[in-house]
């Protein structure tokens, strides 16, 4: 579920949630990027917050609660892509 029927919440398109389809959805095609940068920063050690801003597009200083948990619907849903999601992909 994308939370609030699609909108737009961070300042490049980010939903308030990340899908919990399970199958790939158009929102997830669209954002492969985001969320292989949200993995990259998760292995790397960034801070959630600068993750949020700088990847996901999101103030976190104008709702820290919104952005976190944004952030985390998105970083679980990568996981989720890379782990079962990609295997549900190739066994398609």
């Amino acid at each position: 579920m994308m939370g609030e029927g699609n909108v737009e919440f961070g300042s490049n398109g980010t939903a308030p949630s990340a899908p919990n389809d399970f199958s790939l959805t158009a929102y997830d095609r669209a954002h492969m990027l985001t969320y292989a940068r949200l993995l990259d920063a998760e292995r790397l050690g960034h801070d959630w917050t600068a993750a949020a801003e700088g990847i996901l597009g999101l103030d976190v200083a104008a709702d820290r609660a919104a952005a976190e948990l944004c952030w985390r619907s998105h970083l679980e849903r990568a996981r989720w892509i890379v782990g079962k999601g990609l295997a549900a992909v190739v066994r398609a």
